[in-house]
């Protein structure tokens, strides 16, 4: 009997036995075959880590190599709130300051927060990212505001595992990613921000996993974005328990090539030249917003380019209107300083000379039922001297006698109607209806600026096409691109568009140019002393006209017959007694002009010294607008 119940014994132990092994088999076959790849991609979650490695964003730079842009390599501040305790308000009141952050909002960021996976596993966060694009000097900060942070009943402490956990707390609960982040900077503020633009950071997703990018918004910024930004890297590595890089066992480290670095042909010198006067005139004439730029009439070249009120692309908060470049994105009508497309064709055509006398019928013409009017009452005036008074008129009857086709045909060889092609998001083409939509009364409009709508680059380049004796140049801003050790990886040449017109038209046009900032014309206060000034005025009045709102400009080149730079100024509604382009823009053009001439070292081309302006503006100027068509234009 006893020797059976041994036997039972026995097999029981052996049936125990069994199971025990059969299910410690099982428990085999599960991890390392059935669960094989789900706990191998755990293994190596908690083993290895995938660096992403931000390539740095390239310089932009001006043409003299003047910093417009930069970026500098910044911290990404995190924390563990498991390492945190209930330490929370505490570490907030120490961090908070130096990270210009919310206190009571960080002690919330600093909780645990204990929640399950989506394997349904129990997880506590041992990560929480407290502020991005923290410099090296503030993030030191931090280092050393937390290891001399006294926290409360610290000193009454005893135990290992206490001391150890103040000790975790201090040197580790605050700490940064390993890899550097980048701050993009603008060292100059506003200084050209409309050329610049600014860039954003958006998240992403690759091969390798989720990361921060930073992207142009707008501007330069964003025109050049993929040369800018380079190539990313990763690197593939193995970690300890704490997160930290084992250096040696490093399986893939692929390096980030850095940016191209974008050299521009702004000169800073003469945006600050731009800006400080542009802002001048803002302050006097208290307008909308005030547009200039300064153009190299040979090359194309954009060496300023600036509108008022601007922003800071630093933080490119505020109004849209702020950020917009009105210089490409706005269109109005231009007023006189569009009767160059119908004087020059016309001279181009040999339809009329500088000398051909026209009856401006003393300040009142009609014309396929309406009456066009001159801000003066004109009687016969020469091709130039329409011109020198800014007849509308006079340009008028030549628009006539060029006839709709041909005038038309010189509107879009100017280049209006078309996207200048500037390299710069927003341009827009402006209109210029083909000759089928004209009404009756369009032949004598369109050549003193109405019933057409450009943009002021348009009308730039345009003046800028007679200054450079009849080519017409394509905008350029970019002039080369670099690496990081100066190589020039690409540069870009000046592009001619097309011959407009021929250099003996061209020629003409200048001479008839050089009339109006003399005290015969309509801009005496454009005048330089030792330089002889081409130019040309424009005051447009705004849609709805009952407003009485008006666009005043001055467009002028120096020295006239070897022109070096052109130089563009325009006013949305200047709210002083005066609106005309001669009387408001004119004398912000020769600030410029001067500085600029100066600071350029252009050699002057006379040394006559010009008398005192001496102008009249008729009191009735722009005011007869109710059912004729009314001067718009000075």
């Amino acid at each position: 009997m006893a020797k059976r119940l041994q036997y039972r014994r026995l097999l029981m132990l052996a049936l125990l036995l069994g199971a025990a092994f059969a299910g410690l088999g099982y428990r085999l076959v599960d991890l390392q075959v059935l669960r094989h790849e789900v706990l191998e991609t755990k293994a190596r979650e908690n083993t290895q880590h995938v660096y992403q490695l931000e390539p740095r964003r390239g310089n932009i730079l001006d043409s003299k190599g003047n910093l417009l842009a930069t970026s500098i390599f910044v911290k990404t501040v995190c924390a563990d709130p498991a390492l945190i305790g209930n330490r929370q308000a505490e570490v907030a009141h120490v961090v908070a300051p130096i990270l210009g952050l919310n206190e009571a909002e960080l002690t919330q960021r600093l909780m645990p927060r204990i929640g399950r996976d989506e394997k349904g596993e129990t997880r506590t966060n041992h990560y929480v990212v407290l502020k991005r694009k923290v410099s090296s000097d503030d993030w030191q900060k931090v280092q050393s505001a937390m290891s001399n942070a006294v926290f409360a009943g610290e000193e009454n402490i005893t135990s290992k595992k206490e001391k150890a956990f103040y000790r975790n707390l201090r040197a580790k609960a605050i700490s940064t990613d390993p890899i550097d982040d980048q701050l993009r900077t603008y060292p100059n503020q506003s200084l050209a921000s409309h050329v610049i633009g600014f860039t954003g950071i958006i998240e992403r997703t690759n091969g390798v996993g989720r990361f921060l990018e930073t992207i142009g918004i707008d501007g330069i910024e964003r025109m050049l974005d993929a040369k800018l930004k380079g190539v990313r890297g990763w690197r593939l590595t193995e970690v300890d328990g704490q997160k930290r890089e084992i250096v040696s066992l490093r399986e893939q480290d692929v390096e980030a090539n850095d940016g191209l670095n974008a050299v521009l042909t702004i000169d800073s010198g003469l945006q600050h030249i731009l800006e400080s006067a542009l802002a001048e005139g803002l302050q006097k004439e208290s307008p909308a917003a005030i547009s200039g730029m300064i153009v190299r009439p040979k090359t194309g070249e954009i060496l300023a380019m600036a509108v008022l009120p601007s922003f800071d692309p630093n933080s490119p908060g505020g109004t849209a209107d702020a950020r917009r470049n009105r210089l490409i994105s706005d269109m109005n009508e231009p007023g006189s300083t569009f009767k160059i497309v119908v004087v020059s064709g016309a001279l181009n055509d040999q339809m009329v000379k500088l000398s051909d006398m026209f009856d401006c019928e003393h300040g009142r013409f009609a014309f396929a039922g309406r009456t066009l009017h001159d801000h003066a009452q004109y009687g016969t005036l020469s091709t130039e001297g329409i011109i020198t008074k800014s007849s509308n008129i006079g340009a008028a009857k030549i628009g006539i006698r060029m006839g709709e086709a041909k005038l038309y045909q010189y509107m879009k060889d100017f280049g209006f109607g078309d996207k200048t092609g500037i390299l710069l998001p927003g341009e827009i083409g402006g209109w210029v209806h083909p000759v089928k939509d004209w009404t009756k009364v369009s032949i004598a409009q369109i050549p003193m600026g109405q019933g057409v709508a450009i943009t002021s680059m348009q009308m730039c380049m345009a003046m800028s096409a007679i200054a450079n004796k009849g080519v017409l140049m394509k905008p350029i801003l970019l002039d080369r691109l670099e690496d990081n050790g100066g190589n020039v990886v690409a540069r870009y040449a000046p592009q001619p568009v097309r011959r407009v017109i021929s250099e003996e038209a061209a020629r003409e046009m200048i001479e008839a140019l050089k009339t109006v900032p003399t005290k015969d014309g309509t801009a005496p206060k454009a005048a330089m002393e030792h330089y002889t000034v081409a130019g040309k005025t424009g005051t447009a009045q705004k849609v709805p006209y009952h407003l009485n709102k008006f666009y005043a400009s001055f467009i002028g080149f120096f020295p006239a017959d070897n022109a070096e730079i052109c130089i563009y100024v325009s006013m949305d509604d200047p709210k002083g007694h005066l609106h005309q382009g001669g009387q408001v823009a004119a004398p912000v053009f020769k600030e410029i002009a001067e500085k600029a001439a100066n600071y350029l070292n252009i050699r002057p081309d006379r040394d006559v010294e010009i008398g005192p302006p001496n102008v009249i503006v008729p009191a009735d100027a722009g005011q007869q607008q109710q059912k004729t068509v009314a001067s718009k234009t000075l």
